[in-house]
């Protein structure tokens, strides 16, 4: 007979991949292929361009619509330059914490959803349980549209739940997030020839300054309804790095940084890619007026869409009766949950873990949200050995 592993015990294999996204996830791939078809649960890959990642998708119960996806991502951001007290990629057990990368963003939820996995296969379900594993989200959400455009071959969820640190608490909305790298080419001359010159660097202040009286005018402006609830209730654009110039007395030929948009929902991520490349071609046609050979080149970084809120949706409703949770809760961080509704599915985000543990040094998930994730898990698969409910 198959040894069925507890959560926390799944926890500990997942943790000891060092799954960091400039790393192969196959390996971790590879554990849970095995430890699922030990019990009978067959998965199915869908592979990077590489070949060397993958995401793993399975489905348990009868083969009709209806079901719930459990959706997390096997990727974690490094621990290069971090200070940790234990092992980041070893579960360490004190006060009630278990400490490791990834313990809380998000394995442990990861580890949840398999068990649950195994579980419905031995108790039996009426509805099915699907299992969604994606990479590389923590770059983008890179892995997650390959993953669902494959699991069209599944049966039909009507629910996907997508497990990020939330504190078990139903979370509805978030902002969408797009970024650009950004990289001005303009031509070096000593400064004191500043007319006979273009500096890479002082025209792309000019793009952040048109960055930052954006800001301005949406912190201004009455925020609209979806907008609201969001802290701050409006898009925010941001630039974190800049690097360029060879010395204080030339003009800089090279500016690269990268830019960033938080967008609420009820606004369009692409109008803000769109506006923000309008003003990049003004200000290149001004560098081109002074030589021809200088320019802004934009690459797309990331292009994520907003969780937009159902308003009482399947997904909503079932994580408020299996969580007695009935506030609204929103987050300015982006998930996969924004690829999910845009593929049309009902969509919700509720984890365990607290955000604010997610990408720190001694990241560590409390040993009663793992609880409490069982608890949900185990009054999910109770939900599912019913007959679906009329919505």
């Amino acid at each position: 007979m198959a040894v069925i592993l507890s959560p926390r015990e799944i926890l500990e294999r997942l943790v000891a991949f060092p799954t960091v996204s400039s790393a192969s996830n196959l390996p971790l791939v590879d554990w849970v292929e095995e430890y699922l078809a030990s019990h009978g649960i067959q998965a199915q890959r869908h592979y990077d361009d590489t070949a060397e990642k993958a995401a793993l998708f399975a489905h348990v119960g009868p083969g009709v619509a209806g079901g719930v996806v459990l959706s997390g991502h096997t990727d974690v951001v490094p621990v290069a330059g971090q200070s940790w007290d234990s092992d980041p990629f070893q579960v360490t057990e004190k006060d009630g914490r278990l400490y490791g990368r990834g313990t809380c963003d998000m394995k442990g939820f990861d580890a949840l959803a398999i068990a649950a996995m195994v579980a419905a296969q031995q108790q039996g379900v009426k509805r099915p349980l699907q299992l969604a594993l994606s990479y590389d989200e923590e770059i983008g959400c890179i892995g997650a549209p390959g993953m669902i455009a494959a699991m069209a071959g599944l049966p039909r969820a009507s629910v996907v739940i997508v497990g990020e640190p939330s504190m078990m608490k139903a979370v509805n909305g978030h902002k969408g997030t797009a970024s650009f790298q950004v990289h001005l080419r303009g031509h070096a001359v000593h400064s004191s020839l500043l007319h006979q010159g273009v500096s890479a660097i002082m025209e792309g202040a000019k793009l952040i300054d048109w960055a930052n009286q954006r800001n301005a005018e949406n912190m201004a402006a009455t925020p609209g309804t979806l907008a609201s609830v969001f802290d701050p209730p409006c898009t925010t654009l941001h630039v974190g790095m800049i690097k360029g110039g060879t010395a204080h007395n030339i003009t800089a030929k090279d500016c690269w940084f990268e830019v960033d948009f938080r967008v609420v929902p009820g606004e369009a991520v692409r109008d803000w890619q769109e506006a923000f490349t309008a003003k990049a071609n003004e200000i290149a046609a001004a560098m081109q007026a002074v030589v021809s050979e200088t320019g802004i080149d934009l690459t797309v970084g990331f292009d994520v869409p907003p969780l937009v809120p159902e308003n009482d949706g399947p997904a909503e409703r079932l994580v408020r009766r299996l969580t007695g949770d009935n506030a609204s809760h929103v987050v300015s961080y982006a998930t996969e949950g924004g690829q999910f509704q845009q593929a049309g599915y009902s969509t919700i985000i509720c984890g365990p873990g607290d955000i604010a543990q997610a990408h720190q040094p001694n990241e560590y998930l409390e040993r009663s949200q793992l609880a409490a994730g069982e608890a949900f898990m185990q009054a999910l698969l109770a939900e599912l050995a019913q007959p679906q409910r009329p919505e």
